[in-house]
């Protein structure tokens, strides 16, 4: 897509988005471990099904991805102003550099970003002009990804049939009623915080 690749040097923001990975290979691994692929060999669920989550979590993970390593729209160390656009200019206090109007310094970034909106620790990366699509794009994906999960955990309990067999796994049998609710926890955590967060951004877009 012609974006620039663009690393953000941030511990707090790499405890951020690795808690957000876990999360994703946590309901990746255990949900068509302990919901998909029993009730698939039961023929309760078809393969659709199956092939939808893996889809879903295949998009969240690329978008999160593009969107943590995609340029927000760094502005270079010597711009060329025309003359007829010098007048849209201002200087930063901070780094002393020429910015177009409506761009911001990012102090955890440590430059000035185009029409920054803010900076996301859960993708260490600020959302800015260049990659603003990419952020709504995970957004979306991720309450995709996130209500299928609830929904599934929600049929396993109250809408499926019972399965006919114990699982293969002791483990996972022995502690499959924990393993649900964390990731029933988790999955409203996270719709709840995407889908406010998704609202507020279109709201801003649309105003």
């Amino acid at each position: 897509m012609g974006q620039r690749i663009h690393f953000v040097i941030d511990p707090q923001g790499w405890c951020c988005m690795g808690l957000i990975i876990f999360i994703w290979l946590y309901n990746t691994i255990f949900i068509p471990k302990v919901i998909l692929f029993p009730h698939y060999e039961e023929g309760n669920i078809s393969v659709v099904a199956v092939l939808c989550y893996y889809f879903c979590s295949l998009f969240c993970i690329v978008s999160l991805l593009r969107a943590s390593v995609a340029d927000p729209g760094k502005l270079p160390e010597n711009p060329k102003i025309s003359t007829t656009e010098r007048e849209y200019w201002e200087l930063c206090n901070k780094c002393n550099m020429m910015r177009p109007k409506r761009s911001h310094h990012c102090s955890r970034c440590g430059h000035c970003v185009r029409r920054m909106d803010h900076h996301c620790p859960w993708i260490n990366n600020c959302v800015g002009e260049d990659n603003h699509w990419l952020f709504l794009q995970m957004c979306f994906y991720t309450q995709i990804l996130s209500s299928y999960t609830l929904i599934l955990d929600f049929c396993h309990c109250y809408y499926f049939l019972p399965l006919k067999k114990e699982n293969w796994d002791v483990f996972v049998f022995r502690h499959e009623l924990a393993l649900l609710r964390i990731s029933a926890l988790m999955g409203l955590i996270i719709l709840g915080g995407i889908s406010r967060l998704f609202y507020t951004q279109l709201m801003g877009i649309f105003t």
